[in-house]
């Protein structure tokens, strides 16, 4: 169970990395209460996917310790799905119970009830049959979405979730967030968008290392974006507008 007075993430001094003996990211040091967006800025390479894959458990840590107060789940982006997977998007969010239940058990009516509520949420009940495949990308990221509220996630890290979709699904995306987080939800979106950002809780910002991490107002200033992006960005725009170069290798 998890206590409702705990930050849902608790982050101090972190160093961790894949190769042994060197740190990809280092120097974290950032809580997130319950009921909080933060948006995670950072250059391609920078650590954003490193920090996810640390806070999951997936690598090591070098020093430091992270604390997660209830489950956790990770939404990737789909452009790394398989489209040919067979699988419908019930069968999809259905993956997300399988970690709730004994190796014995096998899947039964309680646990299909949860995805299909779950993919109610995110507005694709009418989909429940359809393939993966057949989805579009805004589709398929709310299934995925799905996915992590069928795992009951208290703490639900997306990995540039809205990437490569049209803005009417970013729009409806962003509004699902918003919902979770009301209901105390604890949500991390890793972005290029520094526009978007603002409209988030707070700002992480990375770059191997922890630039900042605290509300837009602080987070975003020209001089935090600078170090956090170096040659690889800025472009300014009359002065109050940041736009990042991006490139395609991810970190």
């Amino acid at each position: 169970m998890s206590d409702p007075r705990a930050p849902a993430v608790r982050v101090a001094h972190l160093d961790a990395g894949y190769a042994p003996g060197s740190a990809a990211i280092s120097g974290l040091e950032f809580e997130i209460e319950p009921g909080r967006t933060v948006a995670v800025l950072g250059p391609n390479g920078g650590g954003k996917t490193t920090l996810f894959r640390a806070l999951l458990g997936e690598i090591p840590w070098r020093r430091g310790a992270v604390e997660i107060n209830g489950r956790i789940a990770y939404v990737p982006q789909t452009e790394r799905a398989r489209l040919d997977f067979p699988a419908s998007a019930l069968d999809v969010a259905l993956m997300g119970t399988y970690s709730r239940l004994p190796w014995y058990q096998r899947i039964g009516a309680a646990e299909r009830d949860d995805a299909a509520e779950a993919l109610s949420r995110v507005g694709l009940e009418e989909e429940a049959g359809v393939p993966f495949g057949r989805l579009s990308g805004g589709q398929r990221q709310r299934v995925l979405i799905a996915r992590a509220l069928a795992q009951g996630a208290g703490v639900i890290l997306l990995d540039e979730p809205l990437s490569g979709v049209d803005h009417p699904s970013s729009e409806r995306i962003l509004a699902i967030l918003g919902d979770l987080r009301d209901e105390g939800r604890s949500i991390l979106l890793s972005t290029h968008d520094i526009e978007q950002a603002r409209g988030f809780d707070s700002v992480l910002c990375l770059n191997n290392r922890q630039i900042s991490f605290g509300p837009p107002s602080t987070a975003l200033s020209p001089a935090v974006l600078e170090q956090t992006y170096g040659e690889e960005l800025i472009v300014l725009e009359a002065g109050d507008r940041a736009v990042v170069v991006q490139h395609h290798h991810h970190g």
